[in-house]
């Protein structure tokens, strides 16, 4: 296997994906002390990234899943589940910390789904990167990237639970961490919809 391959995969996936460290991290505290939310936040990344890869390489194929035209559209899903994130910050507040016990239960932080959504969502920029890099890289070349991809998702998952947990970090987070989960991923809906010209923007 060329070394060089996996190296140039490593950088590429990393300069495209640091901003999903900081979303990961919010997943993992909006998730602490729910049982079980590792494992539906690291699925639900997968499942997301899986995603952004079906469609890179198919679209290297020439088998384009998605239109060009419909990537810059993704950016509603980060922002409807944002509005989503909003209002459940706003409802709490107003019925007060005194539920937090009974609600913890239900909730069990983020559905894999969800997290499957922003991650796919937020890659819509990955995708344009990565179809030209897969078109010329040959079949052989592409599975070396999607195998290191798929290897660096469980990196950055780490990464993200390890920044969570952080007495500093998860104590901020803990404290403004429902406030800023909606707020990024409102702005990252907003942010995706405006590069990409959406609704004429």
């Amino acid at each position: 296997m060329d070394l060089g391959i996996i190296g140039q995969a490593a950088g590429l996936f990393a300069v495209t994906n640091i901003d999903d460290i900081l979303i990961l991290a919010l997943f993992f505290a909006q998730g602490a002390g729910h049982h079980g939310s590792t494992r539906r936040i690291v699925l639900g990344q997968y499942l997301g990234f899986a995603g952004i890869l079906a469609v890179a390489v198919s679209a290297a194929f020439g088998a384009t899943f998605l239109p060009e035209s419909a990537i810059p559209y993704l950016g509603l899903l980060p922002l409807a589940l944002g509005l989503k994130a909003a209002w459940q910050a706003w409802k709490n507040r107003r019925d007060g910390d005194g539920d937090d016990e009974q609600g913890q239960a239900p909730e069990g932080g983020p559905s894999p789904l969800e997290v499957a959504a922003v991650t796919f969502a937020n890659g819509g920029d990955n995708i344009g990167v990565y179809v030209p890099v897969f078109a010329t890289a040959g079949i052989g070349g592409m599975g070396v990237y999607a195998a290191v991809f798929l290897v660096l998702v469980a990196v950055w998952c780490f990464a993200g639970k390890f920044f969570a947990t952080r007495p500093v970090i998860a104590k901020a987070i803990a404290r403004w961490g429902h406030l800023l989960l909606p707020v990024v991923l409102i702005a990252i809906g907003l942010l995706i919809l405006i590069e990409g010209g959406a609704f004429g923007l």
